[in-house]
């Protein structure tokens, strides 16, 4: 699984609409609004780097009210919660 934090750019009277839209995404998730650079940071995760291109260039970018994007692809997961999500997927009691 590929994991990509974007950083999302909004126009300022448009953060919420923009954050439950792009957490509504097949590929994302979560979203967080944040201090800082950006306005919202989205988790994308999907299982071929093509589908990178097809949530954040082809769906986040293109939602109304985003202005520009900043994506960081992570290569290796430290976290032990990420770590315990991973293997947890799938089984519910």
């Amino acid at each position: 699984m590929l994991t990509a934090i974007v950083l999302i750019d909004t126009e300022p009277n448009l953060i919420p609409e923009v954050a439950s839209h792009v957490a509504s995404l097949k590929g994302v998730s979560e979203v967080y609004s944040v201090t800082g650079k950006a306005d919202l940071v989205a988790m994308v995760r999907v299982d071929e780097h093509d589908d990178l291109a097809d949530v954040i260039a082809d769906k986040i970018s293109k939602v109304q009210g985003v202005l520009r994007t900043e994506t960081f692809i992570a290569f290796r997961a430290y976290s032990d919660v990420d770590l315990e999500q991973a293997f947890a997927l799938g089984l519910d009691d």
